[in-house]
């Protein structure tokens, strides 16, 4: 992570185009923050969370058995 103060972007604009934007000074008229999200597969994901719940499933039901075990409910 970069420091607190760090600088991570900068634009010199002229006064004619601070003119044309009606005088408006804010940064984000000026400068776009580049897009740093992660790009998701959602198809790959919602595969990869298919099967982890099916495996949560299975160890569910392996969970049940070993505790039925255990309380003695078991034949």
């Amino acid at each position: 992570m970069k420091g607190l103060w760090s600088v991570t972007f900068a634009k010199l604009v002229g006064n004619k185009t601070i003119e044309e934007n009606d005088y408006n000074i804010a940064v984000s008229t000026y400068v776009v923050q580049k897009d740093t999200r992660e790009v998701i597969d959602i198809k790959n994901l919602n595969a990869e969370i298919k099967e982890i719940v099916a495996r949560q499933s299975k160890l569910r039901t392996a969970i049940d058995e070993i505790v039925g075990d255990i309380e003695g409910n078991r034949s």
